[in-house]
């Protein structure tokens, strides 16, 4: 990975610190987009000077904006981004533009931060997209009626409605990159210990640390997606702990995808596309 730039949002903790911790070690340049904080501070510090910050807020689409922007003014080059950070509310919660929080933050921000970002990954010689989904997609329903906020709030349904969402857009994208020399791949990185649960109960958080898997070994299939040369041209997939795996039915409906995708552009104020691919 030497020479290799990496943004990865959320790469200050858990899966996306360790993932970003791996990549570094490979020779990589890595950005982290995340919240500006004393654990973004420690999280540098550990990393070394292979490591930088981008200041995000993912719940606000104009901070994402700002995002992309200050990456495009200082860097003329992204391999690899990895749409990795996430949240699980149990109580809800909207983003600065009124979407419910976990599919706003989980879906829409990094699709926004994708489009705008993806113009100079098709100028790269080649390039990787990774999405951090969750096996919990499976029991996902996209309920299009709930995506501003919903009476009877679950945050379990609504996590798994935010997890399809990856899923679909990783493989709209995929096919939406036909043709091309970048890469989109989703994930499912294992049932891990980090941040993501801060809002469960104490109880429930130690009994599911006893099942859990480390966020090092979490992280291993982030960076498998990122770096494996046998990858190269591997796009449309969706892996669970480094194994291919099938997703589910409803994450290969076509016409789902693409109501979706048209739902998000529109969601997040674009009319079409930023960047010039093959329609699928």
């Amino acid at each position: 990975m030497h020479s290799k730039k990496i943004l990865i949002t959320g790469g200050n903790g858990g899966i996306g610190f360790e993932t970003a911790k791996a990549l570094i070690a490979q020779g990589a340049d890595v950005i982290i987009a995340s919240r500006t904080s004393a654990k973004t501070d420690a999280a540098l510090a550990a990393l070394g000077p292979s490591a930088h910050h981008l200041p995000v807020d993912l719940s606000d689409l104009e901070s994402v904006r700002e995002l992309a922007d200050a990456y495009l003014a200082e860097h003329a080059q992204l391999d690899v981004l990895i749409n990795n950070a996430g949240l699980f509310p149990t109580k809800q919660q909207l983003t600065q533009q009124g979407f419910e929080m976990q599919f706003g933050v989980n879906h829409l921000s990094h699709f926004l931060l994708t489009q705008l970002l993806l113009p100079l990954m098709l100028e790269q010689p080649s390039a990787r997209i990774v999405t951090v989904s969750s096996m919990l997609h499976q029991k996902g329903k996209l309920d299009f009626a709930s995506l501003k906020g919903s009476a009877k709030y679950s945050g379990q349904r609504a996590y798994g409605q935010s997890k399809l969402a990856n899923v679909l857009f990783a493989v709209e994208l995929a096919n939406r990159l036909s043709g091309t020399q970048v890469t989109s791949n989703v994930l499912h990185p294992g049932g891990v210990a980090t941040d993501i649960v801060r809002d469960l109960p104490w109880p429930i958080r130690k009994l599911l640390g006893l099942f859990f898997i480390t966020p090092e070994a979490g992280a291993k299939t982030s960076i498998l997606l990122a770096s494996d040369p046998a990858l190269h041209q591997t796009t449309g997939t969706y892996f669970d702990q480094c194994v291919i795996k099938a997703m589910s039915p409803s994450a290969q409906d076509p016409l789902l995808r693409a109501q979706l995708w048209e739902y998000s552009l529109e969601a997040v104020g674009l009319t079409a596309d930023t960047f010039n691919a093959p329609s699928p």
